[in-house]
């Protein structure tokens, strides 16, 4: 991959926000149920692999050189969409609420992204201001996001692990 291709940390994040959210477009557009399902699917795991980058190494690397707080919530946010990821995994399209619960997960999909990315002092505005190497964060992560990808492709990944809240 040339140099150029590379994405530095933060890009890597904003890529992933703009592919879930056409995957949620696409399910909006969608009415077969099968279709749903399938691509209900992909956004889970999207979203289970995007959480882990940023729960292993991301937020690590920034914390303390950032707003805590701000890290923080993203954390509750991420576990907030971890029990409804986890419910749509195992539930299916054929279950009671299916669309309201992909729904609601697209809604605290963009309130999440729009306090990461686009408010003022945004998560991702303090960490451009820090010291840390975004370059070598973002190879650290894509490296972790192919391993994750191809661990979803060959086995699966199990279900989202909370990272603030008990599991019940």
């Amino acid at each position: 991959m040339a140099k150029k291709d590379k994405l530095d940390a933060i890009e890597l994040l904003k890529k992933d926000h703009r592919e879930v959210e056409a995957l949620f477009s696409d399910f909006q557009k969608t009415s077969g149920e099968k279709t749903k399902e399938k691509i209900a699917q992909k956004i889970c795991t999207e979203l289970k692999i995007h959480a882990i980058i940023e729960e292993e190494i991301f937020y690590p690397a920034i914390r303390g050189k950032v707003d805590d707080d701000d890290i923080d919530e993203a954390l509750v946010e991420h576990d907030g969409a971890k029990v409804l990821i986890n419910e749509i995994e195992s539930s299916g399209s054929k279950s009671d609420f299916f669309d309201a619960k992909v729904k609601v997960l697209q809604e605290e999909i963009e309130h999440h992204v729009k306090e990461e990315e686009k408010q003022w002092g945004s998560l991702f505005s303090q960490a451009r201001k820090t010291d840390v190497d975004m370059d070598a964060l973002g190879e650290q992560m894509a490296e972790r996001k192919a391993e994750l990808q191809e661990q979803a492709r060959s086995k699966g990944l199990p279900p989202a692990k909370m990272a603030t809240m008990e599991q019940a």
